[in-house]
């Protein structure tokens, strides 16, 4: 293990050799220490983007990074454990209304989240619009939580992969994000350190995603499946459309409330569409037999919902922020939604206040969009298309300025087909 130096990782790296698994191990644990310089990693990180990794590399880079921190134990739980993961999108609110409708199933969720940065929300910065609702766990409260409860939403605690977390920020600014071997190893590491024992991957495609052709999200999602299963954690991936935002609603309390809506047994189609598919997936990894839809319809996934809000001190019951100012954006003309472009949405939403731009910010909990239509809707002139919410008027004019090509009209009467919501599901052989 010792004997390596930073710059002949990067040269074998550089000129397309397969990193040892030393190696591999070595450079992690260094570059966590700060024994590599950041100017080094970023020249492996630009090596690695350019010139790929084999499976062997990818996941020995994975374990490494899950051995830079803590692994969660979570066999005292008494129930399966299961969880999901999404690549992130706009008005993505899945997580609130899965994470009780798996428990009320039988399993238990340890649904370790992140914050919204641009203009893909996050998970905690919904809840936490949830008055009294606390996003950080220690451990024992998240064991004892999912024993009891079922399910649990909350901050990952900082030892479960640190290596992730300051390569993850250099990655940020050195241009490497899009390595598909650097996200794939990035997500797994957290999640088989959370300790779950089946895992389903929700990799959504199209303008709203980090995915923008669906060629490379499966690429994405065979390799993180792949991950999984190698490192024991039972492991599939749903492909889902993300270029027309998730629902109606796009923020922070405006998603839950929608969510809210969904476990009462109403919301938007597409919402509940894709929270029963993942659910069924996760049951059925988890080797539970239970019929979410069933389950939703009984009410029971509510009761979980109320329980887990409860036990991280939110009131189920209290009033949601409300924005103390709201703008309507009209049709100009009728026509038939041709596109609800899901990226300009969500860049809108952003700008209104429901993101941020650097880690450090806050967010606003009113801000965000209703999306008044959907695509294949026929609308007059005058009708509402999007309402906005924020506290600072004078986030406005950017925002409008967002919304200007969102909706594209067809003329009155064109038939508009509609992509499939899950397009495609991956599984190990």
């Amino acid at each position: 293990m010792n004997g390596f130096a930073a710059v002949e990782v990067i040269a074998a790296k550089r000129d397309r050799a397969e990193l040892s698994g030393d190696q591999i191990d070595w450079v992690i644990g260094a570059y966590t220490r700060g024994e590599v310089a950041e100017e080094q990693m970023s020249a492996l990180l630009m090596a690695i983007l350019l010139n790929g990794m084999t499976s062997a590399e990818i996941a020995r880079w994975t374990t490494a990074m899950i051995d830079s921190g803590t692994r969660l134990d979570l066999t005292a739980v008494g129930r399966p454990t299961v969880d999901k993961h999404s690549t992130g999108g706009v008005g993505d609110k899945i997580s609130l209304p899965l994470a009780p409708l798996v428990a009320a199933c039988g399993a238990a969720v340890p649904q370790l989240s992140g914050r919204g940065l641009g203009h893909t929300g996050g998970t905690l910065d919904k809840m936490e619009s949830i008055p009294g609702w606390r996003a950080t766990l220690s451990p024992a409260e998240m064991i004892a939580q999912l024993s009891s409860v079922g399910a649990v939403i909350c901050a990952a605690s900082a030892d479960l992969a640190p290596a992730d977390r300051k390569l993850y920020a250099l990655r940020d600014v050195t241009a490497t994000v899009e390595s598909i071997p650097m996200i794939a190893a990035s997500i797994m590491s957290k999640k088989i350190a959370e300790g779950t024992a089946a895992l389903v991957l929700d990799v959504k495609v199209g303008s709203g995603a980090f995915m923008k052709d669906q060629e490379r999200a499966a690429q994405l999602a065979r390799t993180m499946v792949e991950l999984g299963e190698r490192a024991g954690v039972r492991t599939s991936a749903l492909l889902t459309d993300m270029s027309t935002p998730l629902g109606s609603a796009v923020g922070n309390a405006v998603e839950v409330v929608e969510s809210v809506e969904v476990l009462a047994g109403g919301g938007p189609a597409d919402v509940v569409e894709l929270t029963v598919a993942l659910a069924r997936e996760m049951v059925a990894l988890a080797g539970l037999d239970a019929d979410p839809a069933q389950v939703l319809a009984s009410g029971r996934a509510m009761d979980r919902w109320r329980a887990m809000v409860a036990a991280q001190g939110g009131d189920p019951d209290a009033a949601l922020p409300q924005p103390r100012y709201r703008e309507q954006v009209a049709a100009d003309e009728a026509g038939v939604v041709q596109r609800l472009d899901a990226r300009a949405v969500g860049v809108a939403a952003w700008r209104l206040g429901a993101g941020r731009e650097r880690r450090e910010h806050d967010v606003q909990a009113a801000a965000g969009i209703l999306c008044l239509v959907t695509p294949g809707e026929t609308v007059t002139a005058g009708q509402q298309l999007f309402e906005l919410h924020t506290d600072t008027p004078d986030r406005f004019p950017a925002a409008l300025a967002d919304l200007a090509d969102a909706v594209v009209l067809a003329s009155p009467g064109t038939i508009v087909e509609t992509s499939p919501l899950i397009m495609e599901v991956i599984r190990h052989p």
